[in-house]
């Protein structure tokens, strides 16, 4: 199993893994028959990096099938552009994930879909309950190893160890923004029950897990399907309280629908990382428009402060789309300034480019690749200098620190309440006999771009 993109197609995988163990076959990375992709589709660079991992398995002499968002995405299409898979499958498949391996592996073909727009379709429950036992259908109980009867409504299956794991709250997007195909292959979007979500929670701390990242489209959407805007508010405690977890971090939050009840939650509650993913796209209020956003800079600059207000070292990160049909030089230049106001701790930046299906794609005012280029160019330099500035700002600061790896020579590698994982850097502690998955409270002592370094702190 290869998992490409974000981190909601992790889960994903650990889905899949848990079905195919269920139906009978084993994961391992020896001399496979059969190699599962589970592409990404995102942007154009990650659709030549989806390509690139499927024809490098098709080079092993393992028989390939291509998973995923780029595989939902276009179909047939990919079918017929990449005879080098044996199958392109649908989310569609995913029930049976085992059995389409097994006619694979039989060799007997496999018709690729069709392409549809998911917001139109109903989800189907991939669990059903047994006499009180979690069963797929068409298969009996679970093997030991996975999540148990009382864990997740979705089947679940570790792939990776370490003190870290998503837990993913929804699938899908009602949001309608100008530049993105998500919605349209992800389909609208259907919020996990809380009390699915504590379990699974649960059964993620007997694995060894000690932070949760809750992973969506749009994580601020949470339990508007399920009736109660406030659903997100009141599941935040309840995840900081499962036995064995000791932080909780919340991703991909939208500026629009922050309220200031989750934001309180977010920034005072014990257990939850007062951390802010914010996905504000742009700062100038007529791009944003464009996108079907909202939002200008002083609107952000007022939310961040709000954020500031509550917890002064929460950290803050965003992504920023760059060359967006229309942008003029002088709302390139209002981005900048927002970002060197705004004092983000990661600032991501993306030159923008035509998604197949996308209103964006068909929008006049292209700029030349030349000049998107070269805007992400400047805007990448200015964003390493104000993060790395950021950092510095830290140094002298207290922290706590998730330790994840013995670098040894009594180094050990870690992330504070303010850093996201794999992303967002991360903190070297100077100390003796940490183990991964322990929190230690420590002093930043010195910065490296957006990584730090610090101390243990007497006493702790």
């Amino acid at each position: 199993m290869v998992t490409l993109g974000c981190a909601r197609n992790e889960v994903d995988s650990e889905e899949l893994a848990a079905r195919l163990e269920s139906a009978g076959w084993q994961l391992g990375d020896d001399d496979p028959d059969v190699i599962v992709v589970n592409t990404c589709g995102f942007i154009e660079s990650a659709k030549k990096d989806s390509i690139d991992t499927l024809l490098a398995a098709a080079d092993s002499g393992a028989k390939v099938v291509a998973a995923g968002c780029m595989a939902e995405r276009y179909g047939a299409e990919l079918a017929d552009a990449l005879p080098e898979a044996a199958a392109v499958i649908s989310f569609d498949d995913y029930t049976d994930i085992g059995g389409r391996l097994d006619d694979v592996l039989a060799g007997r073909p496999l018709k690729p879909h069709t392409p549809r727009d998911r917001r139109t379709l109903l989800p189907i429950s991939p669990v059903e309950r047994v006499n009180g036992s979690a069963h797929i259908p068409g298969h009996g109980a679970l093997p030991a190893g996975l999540a148990p009867a009382s864990g997740p409504r979705t089947l679940r299956k570790r792939l990776s160890g370490g003190p870290v794991a998503s837990l993913k709250l929804a699938s899908g997007c009602d949001r309608r923004c100008t530049f993105c195909a998500i919605p349209a292959f992800r389909g609208a979007y259907v919020s996990r029950q809380p009390d699915d979500l504590v379990a699974e929670a649960a059964w993620l701390a007997e694995q060894g897990v000690r932070e949760l990242v809750l992973v969506s489209e749009n994580s601020t959407s949470y339990g508007k399907d399920l009736g109660d805007l406030r659903a997100l508010e009141k599941l935040l405690p309840r995840l900081a309280g499962v036995d064995g977890i000791d932080r909780v971090r919340v991703s991909y939050l939208q500026p629009a629908e922050l309220r200031p009840g989750l934001l309180d939650v977010i920034a005072a509650t014990e257990g939850v990382a007062p951390y802010f993913d914010l996905s504000f796209q742009h700062a100038s209020g007529p791009v944003l428009r464009r996108m079907r956003r909202f939002g200008d800079p002083q609107r952000f600059l007022d939310l961040l402060a709000q954020v500031r207000e509550r917890a002064p070292e929460a950290g803050v990160r965003s992504n920023f789309i760059v060359g967006f049909p229309g942008e003029t030089e002088a709302q390139f230049a209002e981005l900048a300034d927002f970002l060197t106001e705004a004092r983000l701790d990661v600032i991501g930046v993306f030159g923008y480019s035509d998604e197949d299906g996308t209103e964006a794609a068909s929008f006049d005012g292209k700029l030349d690749p030349d000049e998107v280029e070269q805007r992400v160019a400047a805007l990448t330099e200015l964003a390493e200098e104000l993060t790395a500035q950021r950092a510095e700002e830290r140094i002298g600061t207290e922290l706590e620190v998730l330790i994840e790896e013995d670098l040894g020579d009594g180094g050990y590698e870690g992330r504070a309440a303010h850093q996201g994982p794999e992303v967002d850097g991360a903190v070297t502690v100077q100390g003796i006999g940490l183990l991964p998955g322990q929190i230690v409270r420590a002093v930043a002592v010195d910065s490296e771009g957006v990584d730090l370094i610090a101390r243990i702190k007497a006493g702790s």
